[in-house]
């Protein structure tokens, strides 16, 4: 391995039934460009394709159909690869993958056990969608507004057991690794918000008139406002609430929790949804002035972020300012603006100031005056000296749900014992491979459909002998795409892995393409897990990608639409109301014209007509196959048009129609290089005929292009590098001569872009094996040089024309191509020169002597 390396990864497709679009090969061919490139400069290239098969739709299909996921998966898979195929893609395919392999995920149920031994896995009781009417618990994506999506029965949130990852113990270093990756800006900030890093405090508010001492422990970014806490709310799961809840409001408080339940976290964190709540019917003391504050339960605060708590301080909070107009609860100010005083039961002011209303007598405590900053300081100070809280970092990020009741997934490799507790199962007997079962619908009971693999399920315990039973849930789909890209270094190791000496050659991947969707979650678990790796030894580097570009969407086609009143009649767009009655219509392209910012119909441009576009979709039928594509124009004109559609990073609307124009390209390439059809429209074999060696202008022409097209590739501008190429093949048609070399050298520059027509034409030019490792061509930079100037030429000190000369011309030469010059000859015909100031590169000036005028008599 004593090349450079460059590992190009496509982010791991899942083969679903309705097979590719043409959205798909957007970013499967902006890595091959760029492999193909890189190929041709002498690197060596990992370039591999695998696929997420584990998945929700192949269960369903299997639920409705009776047909086994794994048989739906491999039909899905064959039909995925072939169209890839069809599109010339130079996947090394001798190291495909799929996770639902055994031998993969072999290595999967590895990475679990190790995450096991270092207490990165436990279980806990947390809140899932469970759906009464069906029986099972639902993946976030099957509920739609509270109910399921298959059949619309109500879903709620049901506590059970289930497999957790503990990512939280690696927040810190994925914060502040992401500093050192060349991943878009925007992506970084998404982890970043993820993960939610914030400093504060945690306080303790005493609960009032409850015999026991039952303290509501909150967590604040802004302890500084501590004397501006007017009440307190609990999220309505949590754990102390049935203890404090008052005997007269414990119906509606659990009528309460019952609503709440049914709602995601999303829709309960809504910043513009109208906030909801009960008072518990119990009071907490505020420890800063030993005012007693009603406790509120609402759902606007989740139970799985910071402790379950906060203090509401409204003067301060717009969320707490909103809630606390609704319920007529105190508003105190107790933070005033650099600027000057506001109306604080107006508007909350969230920023930082100067305390006020803020001392007690009775606590000890006086923030008054203070800034913000220091305020927060001196609050955390009096918290840890008085027992009443601690100074806390906290994070957004949750650890990770690693569960799925599903049976199309990777088993989870441990026992429980007669006692009930988890073993987990010896690595020797890894991979633990699902069971063979017939009937995958849910159990009702909320048990996975594992749970029916009686045989399977119960086991004996190693250690004892006794009986135990295996886990019937499953990992998520998350996990064989965590750490796939290292598989691939290595495939067919039965041993480890991932061997350690081509991991170290491999890591990290070097260029990471796929769509912004994966910018948090998936990203963000396989670096959680790569840095388990890590840490034990596994890997090399720190993370697992160091370049990350996420592709644009590409629409489908732009859809036109005409609005119709009550009568049938044409009305234009710029009318048309909510309050009216209007009917709409689809128009046909043709029928259609753009009229400055506007569409407009073309028979009549009065009426405007709405034009939109839509992500591709079977529900919308807006779906364009590749395939199709292919067969009309080749698979050449449609990797060529994904890449000419517009910057790469930017989403576009396909329109078919704009194949034409990369398709023409392609064709006067061939005629270029093969010549025209004969009468009978077929081409002769072989080429025209070359002539001779390129002149210098030909060779500028040509170096200007590799240098353009080389540099719009490596900067992944992937339509500038084509719009060179068009200007090279407009100039190469206007030359009387066309050399060979000139036209292989252009012919290596098409060919990462449109690699079967290149390779057809390598072959007529006499090669007689594949142009995929023939050097890339290199810039001359003494070719970018222009060696000619234009030259501004005077006569007597007024410019009069210039001419065009070469950098070293002499005076004698430039004076020469002046005096022929038809435009600056007639100032020079016929006159005597006195002097001639000649500057080089700069100017001409040319001193003639006047003819003297002629007297003309007067008669």
């Amino acid at each position: 391995m004593s090349k450079p390396k460059f590992y190009v990864l496509d982010m791991f497709p899942y083969p679903s039934g309705a097979g590719l679009h043409v959205g798909h090969p957007l970013g499967y061919t902006a890595t091959d460009i760029l492999a193909r490139l890189r190929r041709m400069q002498g690197f060596n290239v990992l370039h591999p394709m695998g696929w997420d098969a584990f998945g929700l739709p192949a269960e369903q299909y299997a639920i409705e159909t009776g047909t086994h996921p794994k048989v739906t998966t491999i039909k899905n898979i064959d039909r995925f690869r072939s169209q890839l195929k069809l599109l010339g893609f130079s996947y090394d395919w001798d190291r495909e993958i799929s996770t639902t392999d055994t031998e993969y995920y072999k290595w999967t149920q590895w990475i679990f056990l190790q995450l096991l031994k270092r207490g990165l896995a436990y279980q806990a009781e947390v809140p899932v969608n469970w759906c009464p009417a069906l029986g099972t618990v639902l993946a976030n994506e099957e509920v739609v507004d509270g109910v399921s999506e298959r059949g619309g029965h109500p879903v709620i949130r049901k506590p059970m057991r289930q497999w957790m990852l503990k990512i939280t113990a690696y927040a810190d270093r994925l914060l502040e690794d992401l500093n050192d990756l060349d991943w878009p800006e925007s992506v970084k900030e998404m982890q970043r918000n993820w993960i939610g890093r914030s400093e504060g405090a945690e306080m303790q508010f005493s609960v009032v008139d409850i015999e026991s001492d039952l303290k509501v422990t909150v967590y604040t970014t802004r302890p500084d406002t501590i004397f501006g806490a007017t009440y307190l709310v609990l999220a309505p799961e949590h754990v102390l609430l049935s203890a404090i809840v008052s005997d007269a409001q414990r119906k509606d408080v659990e009528e309460y929790r019952e609503v709440a339940s049914r709602k995601s976290d999303l829709e309960r964190t809504e910043l513009q949804k109208e906030k909801t709540g009960v008072f518990s019917g119990c009071y907490a003391t505020n420890p800063a002035n030993g005012v007693s504050i009603p406790i509120w339960v609402a759902d606007y605060v989740l139970g799985s972020y910071g402790t379950g708590a906060i203090m509401a301080v409204p003067a301060h909070d717009t969320r707490d300012h909103e809630f606390a107009l609704k319920y007529n609860i105190p508003i105190c100010g107790v933070v005033n603006p650099e600027n000057g005083s506001l109306d604080y039961f107006e508007k909350a002011f969230s920023g930082d100031g100067t305390m006020i209303n803020s001392s007690s007598t009775t606590s000890g405590l006086d923030i008054n005056g203070l800034s913000s900053k220091d305020a927060a300081s001196r609050v955390i100070e009096w918290l840890e000296k008085t027992g009443n809280g601690m100074k806390k970092v906290n994070y957004k990020l949750r650890d990770w749900l690693f569960a799925r009741q599903r049976y199309w997934g990777e088993p989870i490799p441990v026992i429980f014992n007669d006692r009930g507790e988890c073993e987990p199962i010896s690595e020797a007997e890894l991979p633990l491979t699902l069971p063979e079962l017939d009937d995958f619908t849910p159990t009702g009971t909320g048990e996975p459909p594992l749970a029916k693999a009686l045989s399977w399920v119960e086991t004996i315990d190693p250690t004892t002998g006794g009986s135990a039973r295996r886990e019937t849930n499953t990992m998520p789909q998350w996990a064989g795409s965590c750490w796939y890209y290292l598989r691939f270094m290595d495939p067919k190791n039965s041993n480890a892995l991932v061997d350690k000496e081509k991991e170290m050659y491999w890591s990290p991947v070097d260029v990471y393409v796929g769509g912004a969707e994966h910018a948090v979650l998936h990203l963000l678990y396989a670096r959680f897990w790569h840095k388990v790796l890590y840490d034990i030894g596994v890997v090399s580097t720190k993370e697992p990608f160091q370049c990350v570009i996420n592709q644009g969407i590409i629409l489908g086609e732009v859809q036109y639409l005409a609005f119709r009143d009550s009568d049938g009649n044409l009305v234009s767009a710029d009318v048309v109301n909510d309050t009216g009655n209007f009917s709409q219509e689809s128009i046909p392209e043709e029928k259609v014209v753009k009229s400055g910012d506007y569409f407009v119909m073309k028979d009549n441009p009065n009426i405007r007509l709405i034009a939109r576009a839509h992500k591709m979709s079977k529900s919308r039928g807006n779906v364009v196959n590749p395939d199709d594509v292919v067969l009309q124009y080749g698979a050449d004109s449609l990797r060529l048009y994904e890449m000419f559609m517009g910057p790469f990073r930017d989403s576009k609307t396909w329109s078919t129609s704009g194949i034409d124009g990369v398709h023409r390209f392609l064709a006067r390439v061939w005629r270029l290089v093969v010549g025209l059809p004969s009468a009978d429209g077929k081409f002769k074999s072989g080429t025209v005929d070359f002539e001779g060696e390129p002149s210098i202008e030909q060779l500028r022409c040509l170096h200007r292009c590799i240098n353009k097209v080389t540099e719009e590739i490596e900067a992944t501008r992937f339509n500038t590098g084509i719009s060179a190429m068009m200007e090279f093949t407009n100039a190469a048609y206007k030359w009387e001569k066309l050399p060979k070399s000139i036209v292989e050298e252009f012919i290596l520059l098409l060919s990462p872009y449109a690699p079967h027509m290149a390779e057809e034409l390598w072959s007529r030019l006499g090669h007689s094996t594949s142009l995929a490792y023939e050097p890339f061509p290199k810039v001359n930079p003494a070719y970018l040089k222009e060696s000619t100037v234009i030259l501004p030429v005077q006569i007597n000190g007024k410019t009069r024309g210039t001419i065009q000369v070469e950098k070293t011309c002499t005076e004698e030469d430039a004076f020469e191509l002046a005096s022929l010059d038809s435009k600056l000859s007639k100032f020079l015909s016929g006159k005597s020169i006195k002097k001639r100031i000649f500057v080089p590169g700069k100017i001409l000036n040319i001193i003639v002597l006047e003819a003297p005028k002629v007297k003309v008599s007067q008669r």
